[in-house]
């Protein structure tokens, strides 16, 4: 697509929740869209381009190959729709969540225990699944979920902060993790730092304005790291930081300072009571308790992202404050001589002072203070620029953050430093709004490690550089998909998309520790690079012992080769993982980010994988295949069946799939449109699919269940904050007897996110609707209404509210057990109705994580739960009732 047809989706209201709650931002940094997108279809055009260029015969590139999306709108738009459900159709005030956890910790147990069965090694590159929708083979290896911060010592103590699981712990320079941080109401990381008296330190609440990201509960230190675990008496001062998010912590005279999503704080680093000090908040009046907190742009009036400490004078301090997209009160702030903190408006050399070309910015300082790095993110740039969002990466070689800056970075040089991201539309810093760290090399003022999509490394204090970490190598020479040689002769490089860094030390020998979407990697830090720049010795720490995988599905069936059963489930920028029953490793079958899943009960290798927006891949062998696609069409094993509103981009993100409880070849899929197909697994084009319902222009499934021939769908139109609607319609499957049903106006069913059914498997007009978001005590949007379980006996007419003693938590999904109990998955964990009963109970324990899916599986008693920021957990549930 050409430039001027680009489309940017932008949203202008946003919305924010409490303790362990979600953050909820505008998608304006959505960077342009191109024709080359980065994902799941990434691998078949690439293949497809390699395999013609030697005259061969290539596999069709599909419509959606050929789309005009890529990552960087996929990221923002997903993490938009993600907090539409939880937010919609207001603001959520802060507290939300810290209620909830607080009723949820207080419910009755239903006793039996959570068995984690993710907690093995997740190889990205499996040679066992490269098939024509497989990421495998581009350099990846043993992935996790995204870390969002990195800290290391000198005696082989390593700590990565997930974004939704919590904070781990290495005690040998790397693996053999332990998690530290459960005992907290948030499991979501901001920043981690070692203060000089080796105490770690923790801000909650992811920074990244991604908006899966959940607000913290504030600032928590550990004074014996190497030992202890975080609770809620380690926390730092009072409730003053709780529901933000924390972007650095950072050290200098005697304080400690905080960059939050509601401005600059700090605290004394040597009395840990007693309330933090607000020392900057551009926009005051939109804090809470002000007179504007109420409003729709509140969350990011007063967004800071570093503070940057003179070494030589502690009393200088520069404030990087500013929204990703832009706003007046972006730029660079320092104290004039009266105590005020005043924008820096010139002097500082390169490095921009015009709001307009300041938005997320990281510093970092060499150890022998003679030097100041930045990485300065642009709003002009990601408003205008669809290639790059970075405006550079800068020096202050008088090592004061006054400068003067010269810049020695730009997104065209790093792009012909090796990088892999070379076409227009997806450079160097596309997602610098997400994707930003910085470190200095404690031992070389001049060795410096920069992180957007990929890692970059300068030894010369920027007159050079080299992509040591690119963002994965299929574009190179030096790849091939030939499972012997896994990526050819190249070499092992990161996940993509660079969040945390961290320099530490073991056995006396000094590396550099790098957190992304993938996890954890580590290599030396003076490390060898090919002819390329490339690094040669990246080592990925995702051993098995961190499972941080963000999982929006999961899926269960018979495994007929190995016995037992074999369990898949999609991720956040981690495909489609999957785990046959003789496996010690789990593979991925699928790339980019997975989304629903469908699995034949009888047949796990009986798969329907989907993307986004409704990209639905189908294989009936699990999608095993060498590679050998690529020059032979005919022995592609998965086929791309989807609906016609995928194409047309009238499905949501994570769209709507499920097959009839009573007729598993007898699909339904939801965008704008009801789709129905009854081939089952066999399905190989999208063209089996029949539209049996409109829902309407405007209007887009969230949920969609059927039983018997019976359909319910759930739709959202608009699903923002302005002017959200939703209902509810029934017919079907063979297109008769579709209507819209009348929800009455006094909020029975509130006008909020309809996140899930649960059919009655012996009445299909029995059904159970699982309502997101929070009730009117938290929201402030017109018809909230209360509850989040309702229940019909009438195929829909009419609805009860069931939530009784159920803690006012978004709601996501919900399962009929075989013995007529009912069990609902929430933004915190599990709970269950047996039968016969009112009142509810939680199931086990989990962390403070959400969980979004769950399935039974195939013996009829287990219960399997996809967790986001914690991996797939099982449950027996014989006999409760």
């Amino acid at each position: 697509m050409s430039a001027p047809t680009r489309r940017r989706r932008w949203l202008t209201t946003c919305a924010i929740t409490a303790t362990a709650a979600l953050v909820a931002l505008p998608a304006g940094a959505a960077s342009g869209q191109n024709n080359t997108p980065f994902g799941a279809r990434a691998l078949a055009r690439l293949a497809a381009e390699r395999t013609q260029s030697v005259g061969s015969v290539a596999p069709k590139v599909t419509a959606e190959d050929d789309d005009d999306g890529n990552e960087a709108d996929e990221i923002a738009e997903g993490a938009d729709q993600y907090a539409e459900a939880r937010t919609s159709p207001g603001i959520v005030a802060p507290g939300a969540y810290g209620a909830a956890w607080t009723d949820l910790s207080n419910l009755p147990s239903t006793g039996g225990s959570w068995r984690n069965i993710t907690d093995l090694p997740y190889n990205s590159d499996d040679a066992r699944y490269r098939d024509i929708d497989s990421n495998s083979s581009g350099g990846s290896g043993k992935v996790t979920g995204r870390m969002a911060a990195m800290a290391a010592d000198d005696h082989g103590y390593v700590y990565a902060g997930s974004a939704g699981g919590g904070v781990w712990r290495s005690r040998s320079g790397g693996g053999h993790w332990q998690p530290i941080s459960d005992r907290l109401s948030s499991q979501s990381t901001g920043a981690l730092a070692l203060d000089g008296a080796g105490r770690l330190w923790l801000g909650t609440g992811e920074a990244t304005t991604n908006a899966d990201a959940y607000l913290g509960s504030g600032v928590y230190v550990l004074s014996d790291p190497h030992h202890g675990t975080f609770s809620a008496r380690s926390r730092v001062g009072g409730d003053e930081l709780e529901s933000t998010t924390v972007h650095e912590l950072r050290f200098g005279g005697g304080k400690v300072w905080a960059a939050t999503s509601e401005g600059v704080w700090s605290h004394s680093t040597k009395t840990l009571k007693g309330a933090w000090k607000l020392e900057f908040a551009p926009n005051p009046d939109y804090l809470p308790g002000g007179s504007l907190a109420s409003d729709p742009s509140a969350a990011y009036k007063n967004i800071a992202n570093d503070i940057a400490i003179d070494p030589k004078d502690p009393g200088r301090v520069v404030l990087a404050v500013g929204w990703r997209s832009g706003d007046d009160y972006n730029g660079f702030y320092t104290k004039d001589a009266g105590g005020t903190w005043t924008r820096i408006t010139s002097g500082l050399g390169d490095l921009p002072a015009d709001p307009d070309d300041v938005g997320n910015v990281t510093f970092a300082r060499s150890a022998d203070g003679s030097r100041y790095y930045a990485v300065d993110q642009s709003p002009e740039q990601l408003n205008t620029n669809p290639d790059s969002g970075l405006e550079g990466i800068y020096v202050s070689k008088s090592g004061s953050p006054t400068g003067p800056w010269t810049k020695i970075a730009d997104y065209q040089g790093l792009a012909a430093d090796g990088s892999a991201l070379t076409t227009s539309g997806y450079m160097p810093g596309v997602q610098a709004w997400y994707n930003q760290f910085l470190t200095v090399d404690p031992a070389n003022a001049d060795h410096v490690y920069a992180g957007l999509e990929e890692v970059y490394e300068t030894k010369d204090g920027g007159s050079t550089w080299s992509t040591v970490g690119p963002y994965w190598n299929f574009s190179f020479p030096c790849w091939s998909i030939d499972p012997a040689k896994q990526t050819g002769d190249c070499s092992q490089t990161t996940h993509s998309d660079q969040h945390g860094v961290a320099i530490g030390s073991y056995h006396g020998r000094s590396f550099v520790y790098v957190g992304n979407d993938g996890g954890v990697y580590k290599r030396p830090v003076d490390g060898s690079q090919d002819a390329s720049g490339h690094a040669t010795d990246w080592t990925s720490l995702n051993d098995g012992t961190i499972d941080t995988l963000q999982y929006y599905s999961v899926g269960v069936g018979k495994d007929l080769t190995y016995g037992g059963v074999s369990v898949t489930g999609g991720l956040q920028d981690n495909g489609q993982s999957i785990l046959r029953s003789n496996d010690t490793v789990m593979g991925s079958d699928f790339g980019g980010d997975g989304g629903d899943t469908l699995t034949d009960p009888a047949n796990g290798c009986n798969l329907a994988e989907e993307y986004v927006y409704l990209a639905i891949q189908v294989t009936q062998n699990c999608a095993v295949n060498d590679g050998s696609w690529i020059t032979d069409a005919t022995k592609a094993t998965s086929y791309d069946v989807a609906p016609a509103d995928n194409a047309t981009g009238e499905a949501r993100f994570i769209a709507p799939l499920a097959a009839d409880a009573k007729n598993p070849a007898t699909w339904v899929a939801g965008g704008r449109h009801i789709w129905v197909q009854t081939h089952g697994y066999a399905i190989r084009s999208g063209d089996e699919w029949k539209s049996v319902y409109d829902l309407g222009a405007g209007r887009t499934a969230t949920a969609v269940a059927a039983s018997g021939g019976k359909v319910y769908a759930a739709w959202c139109g608009p699903c923002n904050n302005q002017g959200f609607a939703r209902g509810i319609s029934v017919g079907n499957a063979d297109g008769s007897g579709w209507h819209d049903i009348t929800l009455p106006v006094d909020g029975t069913v509130p006008n909020r996110y309809l996140s899930g059914f649960a059919i009655d498997p012996k009445n299909a007009d029995h059904v159970y609707l699982a309502v997101n978001g929070f009730s009117r005590h938290w929201t402030e949007g017109p018809g909230a209404g209360v509850g989040h379980v309702f229940e019909s006996t009438d195929g829909g007419t009419t609805w009860k509210d069931i939530s009784e003693n159920l803690p006012d938590v978004p709601a996501n999904s919900a399962v009929v057990t075989p013995n007529g109990g009912l069990a609902v998955a929430t933004d915190l964990g599990v709970v269950y109705r047996a039968p016969g009963r009112t009142q509810w109970e939680r199931v086990g324990s989990l962390p403070a994580v959400a969980v979004l899916q769950l399935k039974p599986g195939p013996d009829g008693s287990t219960l399997y739960a996809a967790t986001h920021g914690r991996g797939i957990y099982t449950i027996k549930m014989r006999g409760r009732g």
